[in-house]
């Protein structure tokens, strides 16, 4: 296996990152091509005072769980995890990598989290040149760490980069990428059944360009945050409003890939709903107005007796890597599984309506609003479906079922 020498906070001795590879070989390249560019914590640094600064639910008490591979102790971060929502609260360190238009990425640095420095040109401040991913990482109970399908968040950001004309790390260099920044602010993954650490990548145009143009250089970053909850109901159903005017994405746009612009056209529709007391926003095909897309942020899936059915990817819909692991999931247990085009009527006939995503992974829907008027799903909370494909993903994402699919990565 691969390994390479990175810390896991500011106390901590040296871990070992281990890699799914039959051979051996150093993390520090080609990521870390020299030392220069690999900037480890220093084992003098004392506790994080960005994060204290700014937590007002910190314990007095440390955490501390066990760590099989030093056989040591590890002390977590000093925050509530019995409490934890998904809101930012700043871990140690984060990564970042450079390059210039028409170059490869070729080395990266761990340095303490942070603001960092954009000229006001930036294309990614002008013109919106930027994309970002969403991935989480899992305590075990052993004190292990588990990675959810980083590989698939690698090839979905490639993708991203060739449609916004941008380099982008290759699928190895996002990888190790991510496992450095994870082991790094090892302190801050919440503990088993208590949250996840939420690892934000993101790619933008960093260098300063006026005219309408690809940035001069380019700027990947990681940072992460232990989270709980997406929705603050939890794992209870959530009601959903069907937005009939405003559209989160139009055919031959972005809508397929997870550019930054995306997201803030969802605002102004998404604060009208959660001001009416809906959760979120269900949004329509821009032409016919009947066909369903997404959520804000997560997909939408629709039940009706034993077959399951998601609106398919045809460019303005997110792949997501929760979505497509949903869907082997329920055709492993013996669900049909359809991808197509899902009418607003099929919707309010359904048995049961769930969402997924990486922040959500499974949210139940309870009710959906469309043109005033309201349908409900269910009495009794959770849906079957909902509840079955919930558990059986997230136990394998937590390590508490054995993995026959490879998805997960295990980081010790």
């Amino acid at each position: 296996m691969e390994s390479a020498a990175v810390f896991a906070g500011p106390h901590a001795t040296p871990t070992h990152l281990f890699l799914p590879s039959r051979t051996r070989s150093t993390l520090l390249s080609p990521l870390f091509a020299d030392n220069s560019h690999f900037s480890p914590p220093s084992l003098k640094l004392q506790k994080q005072s960005l994060f204290a600064s700014s937590c007002n639910d910190c314990n007095l008490t440390p955490v501390r769980v066990a760590s099989p591979a030093s056989n040591a102790t590890v002390e977590l971060a000093d925050i509530d995890w019995d409490n934890l929502g998904f809101g930012l609260n700043p871990a140690d360190y984060m990564f970042i990598m450079k390059c210039s238009q028409d170059e490869n990425f070729s080395k990266g640095k761990l340095q303490r989290f942070g603001n960092i420095e954009l000229s006001p040109s930036a294309g990614v401040l002008n013109y919106g040149q930027g994309l970002f991913e969403g991935l989480k990482a899992y305590r075990k109970h052993d004190g292990k760490i588990l990675l959810f399908r980083p590989e698939e968040n690698a090839l979905r950001l490639r993708t991203g980069a060739e449609r916004m004309c941008m380099p982008s790390p290759t699928v190895e260099q996002f990888v190790e990428a991510v496992k450095v920044t994870v082991l790094a602010n090892r302190r801050w993954v919440p503990p088993p059944g208590k949250g996840s650490l939420y690892i934000r990548p993101l790619l933008m145009g960093s260098g300063a360009v006026l005219g309408l143009a690809p940035a001069p250089e380019y700027t990947f970053v990681i940072y992460v945050s232990p989270v709980g909850n997406y929705f603050k109901e939890g794992l209870a159903p959530i009601n959903l409003v069907v937005e009939t005017e405003t559209h989160r994405a139009t055919p031959g746009g972005t809508g397929g890939v997870k550019t930054i612009g995306n997201y803030a056209a969802v605002l102004k529709a998404q604060s009208i709903a959660k001001a009416k007391g809906y959760s979120d926003v269900l949004y329509l095909d821009s032409i016919h107005k009947r066909y369903l897309e997404e959520v804000s942020s997560c997909n939408v899936f629709v039940v009706k007796g034993n077959v399951i059915s998601t609106p398919a990817i045809k460019g303005t819909i997110l792949p997501g890597i929760t979505r497509k692991s949903i869907i082997d999931v329920a055709s492993s247990q013996g669900f049909q599984v359809e991808e197509r085009l899902v009418t607003v009527d099929e919707l309010l006939a359904a048995d049961e309506v769930f969402c997924t995503g990486t922040a959500v992974v499974v949210s139940p829907v309870g009710s959906i609003t469309y043109l005033g008027k309201r349908v409900s799903y269910g009495s009794d909370g959770v849906g079957h479906v909902s509840q079955q494909l919930y558990s059986a993903l997230t136990s394998l994402q937590m390590g508490l079922t054995e993995d026959k699919m490879g998805w997960t990565v295990e980081l010790t």
